[in-house]
């Protein structure tokens, strides 16, 4: 601390600060105070500032601003401890402050707050400057912000320009498109009128003719309903004659009738009764089915492999579900790991479905797919697209084996195609009876549409 030249303490007494104490600067003593306060006790703290001991640095910054800088202002003894605690903090800086030289390229309000809590000879000067030097940086501030916010509003404005002229010329360019329009419907209204005029006469003369004929066809209706009476007349004579003659018929045929008829029921019932009391079954061979011959050979899945395509053309997947009931078992994450294993699991088999879909409405065949569920926490909750039988293993099942016992539950004979790429699944399979195809087959077959 600084002495007098009497060896008493210079706290500064003979200067005072003319002006308030600069926004920045205060701040900082504010900053200053707060670091400090911890270090002291609560006896140590005027009576103002003991219900703030408590507090955090950034909450007794935040609530006890103005009562630290009150206190520090007025009480000797409290400021005296702060600058105590100041000096152990930064003693560089509080040291050429004592020795009248504060370094050149400290901040002017860290060096400012300092002076006003140690009261070093000149502070009031430093305090001043400190609070000029803040006012210019912040008016440099200012009118940085302000030429840049002006900058910012001619761009908008040139950039409005550009957008009012650009949106005029179309206006106008629409304008005289509308112009161009509106002669076109003019003209074509005109014509319209003219033509209504012309089919107005034409409706008039056509009602004119239309009368005539009219009046003539009322004389050919009289004629004819004339003549429609006389010849009624002559049909119901014809009709009452006809109607003698079938009597008369009738009546010679009707014993001969009845006999005839009672004899055929008699002979319908007799042979119904027989089919019952023999419980024949119903005819299941034809006459051409006894007749020695040799048949064509059927077509089975494992002649598909003789014909010339390689083991990866997806060209042989075609031919395989072209077979009659031709079913599609596919080892759905084997699949979707082997296409796109980057996709979480949810996507993997929402992609995989809606092909498959697609594919059996194409080909017509059955179409099951098969994910492993042993380790599901809950039932997947998902509405299987058309054609696709979804299956999910059971827990302790894996989905290898699931596919095993769908490849066997098939009839023999039946053509089922699995798609796997796992060698212990093919063989598997192939010595049920199955055809093994790779998933990199059938998503080329996919990708293809």
């Amino acid at each position: 601390m600084v002495e007098s030249a009497s060896g008493e303490p210079d706290d500064g007494a003979a200067e005072v600060l003319d002006r308030p104490l600069p926004d920045g600067v205060r701040r900082r003593v504010v900053q200053i105070v707060s670091d400090g306060f911890g270090g002291l006790t609560v006896s140590e703290l005027p009576a103002q500032l003991r219900q703030y001991a408590r507090f955090t640095p950034t909450r007794r910054t935040k609530f006890a601003g103005n009562a630290m800088a009150a206190a520090l202002e007025g009480d000797l003894l409290f400021r005296q401890r702060i600058g105590e605690r100041l000096r152990e903090a930064q003693p560089e800086l509080t040291g050429a402050l004592d020795a009248g030289s504060p370094p050149p390229a400290a901040d002017p309000l860290d060096v400012a707050a300092a002076a006003y809590v140690l009261r070093p000879t000149g502070w009031v000067k430093l305090v001043t400057a400190a609070g000029e030097e803040a006012q210019r940086a912040d008016a440099e501030r200012v009118d940085d912000e302000t030429r840049a916010e002006l900058e910012r509003l001619r761009e908008e404005l040139a950039a409005a320009r550009g957008q009012t002229k650009a949106e005029t010329e179309r206006l106008r360019t629409e304008l005289e498109s509308a112009k161009k329009e509106a002669e076109s419907m003019h003209r074509k209204l005109r014509g319209a009128l003219s033509d209504v005029k012309r089919g107005e006469a034409a409706l008039r003369k056509a009602a004119a003719e239309a009368d005539a004929v009219r009046a003539e066809g009322q004389a050919q209706v009289s004629a004819a309903e004339s003549e429609t009476r006389r010849l009624k007349a002559r049909l119901g004579e014809t009709e009452a004659a006809l109607e003698a003659s079938r009597r008369a018929a009738r009546e010679g045929r009707s014993v001969e009738d009845m006999r005839v008829r009672l004899l055929l029921d008699t002979v319908l019932e007799a042979t119904q009764g027989l089919r019952r009391e023999l419980a024949l079954p119903p005819v299941s061979v034809r006459p051409a089915e006894t007749v020695d011959a040799v048949e064509p050979g059927r077509m089975t899945p494992k002649d598909i492999a003789a014909r010339a395509l390689s083991e990866n053309d997806p060209a042989i997947l075609d031919q395989l579900l072209a077979l009659p009931q031709a079913h599609l078992v596919v080892d759905g994450y084997n699949v979707t790991k082997t296409g796109y294993p980057t996709m979480p699991l949810e996507k993997q088999r929402l992609r995989l479905l809606g092909s498959l879909s697609q594919l059996a409405a194409q080909t017509g065949a059955e179409v099951t797919c098969v994910f492993d569920g042993a380790e599901l926490a809950a039932p997947v909750l998902l509405a299987p697209p058309r054609g696709v039988r979804v299956l999910f293993s059971k827990p302790g099942v894996t989905a290898d084996e699931l596919i095993r016992q769908l490849v066997r539950a098939e009839p023999p004979g039946r053509p089922v195609v699995v798609v796997s790429t796992d060698r212990e699944v093919a063989d598997g399979i192939a010595k049920a009876g199955a055809r093994p195809v790779a998933s990199v087959v059938l998503l080329k077959r996919l990708s293809r549409g």
